[in-house]
């Protein structure tokens, strides 16, 4: 078990950038939302998207490719049935698009219960051609052991503005620039440049 989520957030991203990698998984948490929303809005990723795998699989390819799989095969069932019934019969292909759609959520819903976990997949955002990452550095400033607080006077400028600064303030996980704007102080949570 994580101790410190912020500082496994920009571990895993750090080390994703280093291999180059397309995308990055992490835990599902409120702030892993909030930051992973400051970062795509900063222009520092691409995108993200929350993802459920079951926990019974251990194998993230696995998962995608099972996926992939029974969307594939439902797509050419539909295909099939629509191209072979729609002059014929459309009442009955609604009706059997309609029980397969409930089908499928309340699998979707059964799925979710039974031991799912819930994951963020960070899309990493590279420069054209020589595939530099756009993040350079991530450091996490206020640590477990030693809170950092500061009021909105004395929020740091990283690299003279060209990075941000996380805080978390009493009106929510935001960017330097913007507890500036407001007047809010508040727990330096990490710096991105």
């Amino acid at each position: 078990m994580v101790n410190d989520t912020i500082s496994d957030i920009l571990t895993r991203i750090r080390n994703a950038n280093l291999i180059k990698s397309q995308t990055v998984s992490i835990p599902l948490t409120r702030i892993g939302k909030q930051i992973s929303a400051i970062l795509e809005k900063q222009g520092f990723i691409e995108s993200f998207e929350i993802f459920s795998f079951a926990s019974d699989i251990k194998d993230q390819s696995t998962v995608e490719s099972n996926q992939n799989k029974d969307l594939g095969l439902q797509n050419v069932y539909r295909e099939k049935t629509d191209k072979a019934h729609l002059e014929k019969e459309p009442e009955n292909l609604l009706k059997k698009n309609k029980a397969n759609s409930e089908q499928l959520l309340l699998n979707k819903r059964e799925s979710k219960r039974k031991n799912s976990s819930e994951k963020i997949v960070i899309y990493l955002k590279y420069q054209d051609r020589t595939k530099k990452p756009c993040i350079t550095n991530l450091k996490r400033i206020s640590k477990p052991g030693l809170r950092i607080y500061a009021s909105y006077k004395e929020i740091p400028k990283v690299l003279g503005g060209m990075g941000i600064a996380i805080l978390s303030t009493s009106k929510g996980i935001m960017t330097d620039q913007e507890a500036r704007f407001y007047k809010i102080g508040g727990e330096i949570l990490c710096s991105i440049w």
